[in-house]
């Protein structure tokens, strides 16, 4: 779980501070940062599976996929700063798996990594230069501090409980000066008494985390883990239309792939662990979601075609007439792919989505975003198979959107003010709403202006009945007090 990002010097995100809780909305017009601030993510990500060269190409740009790792930097007034810093406070999962099989358990959960890259130019043309690695750091946080790392709102001791483990006096990563070189050295769980391991930085090719596959280095390993769970769903509606092999192995693909394997899946996973009816009852919970959508919903199940060795999604309506998947709309398919994530406990780690509202009826959106905020974990109870550690980022520019949610899971993205001869008045700027979480963390940044809420506060009908959400601790942006003297009045007849 991402706790808080710090991002300086990555497109045009420069010295970007965003605490982060179990779900955010960032809103914002085209072209004032919530992509790149999602790319940074999926960036840093990137970093911890693969080399500098292969996460810089993995980075969206307007052509498609970056060419030019230049195109990562920020640029300012026919200058490049060419250097990235990426900061990322976590918790991470306390166990978990090395590439070997064998199981691991982390000396500590609550982290920081930060990681500092440069430009190296190779050759004639400043073009084909490439990524160096400056600084690493994998840092654990002390428990006892908890309150200046976990600032978002109504989490609970018993959640606390579950997630901090361990304690720490030495980092796992470190960077230190030997001579006229950077060198970076890993240091294992033992401590101090072990030898770390050095790594000279201005020749690796890639992180030391993504290095890290193996039981000897444990919490550095369950730290890549949780990176590499951080994905942006992008869900396809040919993806999801579908139909899987009996050898596909579950789990939703970040464009909505695999989703009748996933089901199936659970449903048999269900059946080994319990009676035969909690298998049943996975296809249940998933056809009272898209009931809410779609009232002649009967149930969801999945066809297994024996000669052809397929699995195919099916819906059956009230009449008992069956729909495949590659026949219901895409609103329909996209709101299913989040039913099954939200149902399967092994989805964890950080899910990044744009625009949720796409092909959802206006009237649905509290629906969809109850069910996104049904994805992220609950920090009332405990994390376990019924309430995995999970986190969900969202962004849009709609004023659908944006009226519906909680007041507290809100950030404002826009461009900074023009000042002169300074680098962040061509950058991405993140406010808050007064009286929310954020404002305690970081009382220097201002918060969001009732003239910046304007353009998303149109006319809205009254809510009839609340979103099918486990959060109703919360009001909506629409029902706080500063805002309600701002919107249109549809008794008004003047």
């Amino acid at each position: 779980m991402l706790t808080c990002l710090k991002v300086s010097g990555f497109k045009n995100l420069v010295d970007v501070d965003v605490p982060l809780g179990p779900f955010t909305c960032i809103a914002g017009a085209n072209g004032t940062g919530k992509s790149n601030l999602f790319d940074a993510i999926q960036f840093l990500s990137a970093l911890a599976d693969h080399t500098l060269v292969d996460a810089a190409q993995s980075v969206r740009s307007e052509e498609g996929r970056t060419s030019d790792v230049r195109n990562l930097f920020h640029r300012f007034s026919d200058t490049d700063n060419m250097e990235i810093s990426l900061e990322a406070e976590m918790i991470i999962p306390e166990k978990g798996v090395d590439d070997l099989g064998q199981h691991v358990q982390a000396t500590t959960t609550l982290l920081r990594y930060r990681i500092v890259l440069g430009y190296r130019v190779e050759g004639s043309q400043p073009s084909l230069g490439a990524l160096k690695l400056i600084e690493e750091r994998l840092e654990h946080l002390k428990l006892g501090d908890w309150g200046k790392h976990l600032k978002f709102a109504d989490h609970r001791k018993d959640w606390r409980d579950s997630v901090l483990k361990g304690k720490r006096r030495v980092p796992f990563i470190s960077t230190r000066i030997q001579g006229e070189n950077r060198v970076i050295k890993v240091h294992q769980d033992g401590g101090d008494s072990a030898r770390p391991q050095t790594v000279l930085s201005k020749t690796s090719p890639r992180t030391v985390l993504s290095t890290i596959n193996t039981a000897e280095n444990p919490t550095a390993l369950l730290a890549r883990r949780e990176m590499q769970s951080w994905k942006l769903l992008q869900l396809e509606s040919s993806a999801l239309r579908e139909s899987d092999a009996f050898t596909t192995r579950p789990g939703l693909g970040s464009d909505g792939s695999h989703l009748p394997a996933t089901l199936y899946g659970l449903a048999r996973s269900a059946k080994n662990g319990n009676p035969v009816s909690q298998g049943k009852e996975i296809y249940a919970q998933v056809a009272a979601w898209l009931s809410e959508l779609i009232d002649d919903v009967a149930a969801v199940r999945i066809d297994r075609d024996e000669r052809r060795e397929l699995l195919t999604l099916e819906v059956v309506d009230q009449s008992g007439t069956v729909y495949p998947a590659r026949t219901l709309s895409d609103g329909a398919l996209r709101f299913l792919a989040l039913s099954v994530l939200e149902s399967d406990p092994k989805a964890t780690g950080l899910i990044c989505m744009e625009e949720p509202e796409n092909s959802i009826h206006p009237s649905h959106i509290p629906l969809i975003l109850g069910l996104l905020q049904n994805i992220a974990t609950d920090v009332t109870i405990p994390v376990g198979s019924d309430n995995p550690l999970r986190q969900v980022i969202v962004s849009t520019h709609s004023a659908s959107v944006i009226q519906e949610i909680f007041d507290d899971t809100l950030l404002i993205a826009e461009l900074g003010e023009d000042e002169p001869d300074s680098p962040q008045s061509s950058g991405a700027r993140f406010s808050w709403l007064s009286d929310t979480w954020r404002v305690a963390v970081l009382p220097e940044v201002p918060p969001v202006s009732k003239d910046q809420l304007l353009a998303y506060l149109g006319p809205t009908m009254p809510r009839t009945a609340p979103p099918k959400s486990r959060l109703q601790r919360n009001q909506r942006l629409l029902d706080r007090s500063d805002i309600q003297p701002l919107l249109f009045d549809f008794n008004d007849t003047e």
